[in-house]
């Protein structure tokens, strides 16, 4: 997808719709394949029915246990939903002046072991001179309501990411187990943008609005959601020129702990934007 010889996406339709290259502006922002594995780091993928982890793979629901396979066996855990490597379809696409959009989508017909609900979800990337935004739209076409959180887990470029920033509205966080768990809820405070420096992250604040600002030598961008409950999870993996900075509606183990947690009712259509805007370094 590309809006002129600045701007480019690569969506990988096998790899769960995911976002496997963005350059906006002529700005490297979003890594893929090309410096990531996907079955370890699910670059970029849509996390659905939940975000992160579900501890055990277990989970209750209407006083219902259910039990979800395990993809992520040392950690004994349920990771980041059941679409991340599912097929998508392409549904349609428009091309502008201004913008070039496309519509993919996966249908789940199936009853899933631990997630036994059909749903369909439509993803709707748009890309303009100076932004990227992902729309997403889950349909529950089961009898029966299901529990639900979602996320996005984007991993952005830097040149230099000693010397980039984050800056987000927080004043709690969680803080987690051995097996990244949440087990409570802390106070913090930020008074001025994070520098990224050689620390390792692996947080999950929650934020008292809708946006996060990541600076870098190279750019800047706004990371926005339309959700009014909003949460994110900073990880610096290995290669230290990328940081994934991933925005949801709940936290891990959030089918147990109930934090941002869901529910669709069948028939119904839950909506979300996720957008990245570029802007002049400051």
């Amino acid at each position: 997808m590309r809006t002129d010889q600045s701007s480019s996406a690569i969506i990988a339709l096998n790899l769960g719709g995911s976002i496997q290259g963005l350059s906006i502006n002529g700005k490297h922002i979003i890594a893929g394949l090309e410096l990531l594995d996907y079955n370890t780091s699910y670059a970029s993928a849509v996390l659905f029915p939940f975000a992160n982890r579900i501890k055990n793979g277990k989970y209750i629901f209407k006083d219902k246990q259910y039990v979800l396979d395990l993809n992520v066996k040392k950690e004994n855990n349920a990771l980041h939903g059941l679409i991340y490597n599912k097929t998508f379809t392409y549904i349609k696409e428009e091309i502008s002046l201004n913008h070039a959009s496309v519509t993919i989508g996966y249908e789940e017909t199936k009853k899933v072991k631990g997630f036994p609900f059909k749903y369909a979800i439509h993803l709707t990337y748009t890309l303009s001179a100076n932004a990227l935004e992902l729309s997403v739209a889950v349909v529950n076409n089961d009898q029966t309501p299901f529990p639900f959180t979602i996320g996005w887990h984007p991993y952005f470029l830097s040149s230099d990411l000693h010397e980039s920033f984050l800056t987000v509205e927080s004043n709690k966080k969680l803080v987690f187990d051995k097996d990244m768990i949440p087990m409570k809820i802390k106070d913090i405070t930020i008074k001025e943008p994070i520098q990224i420096k050689d620390r390792l992250f692996d947080d999950c604040y929650i934020l008292n609005n809708n946006t996060a600002k990541f600076n870098t030598p190279e750019y800047c961008l706004i990371l926005e959601s339309s959700s009014e409950e909003n949460y994110l999870q900073v990880f610096t993996p290995e290669k230290r020129n990328i940081i994934a900075i991933e925005p949801k509606t709940g936290p891990s183990n959030s089918f147990n702990n109930k934090l941002g947690l869901s529910t669709l009712n069948p028939k119904e259509t839950y909506k979300i934007n996720w957008k990245i805007k570029l802007q002049n370094n400051e």
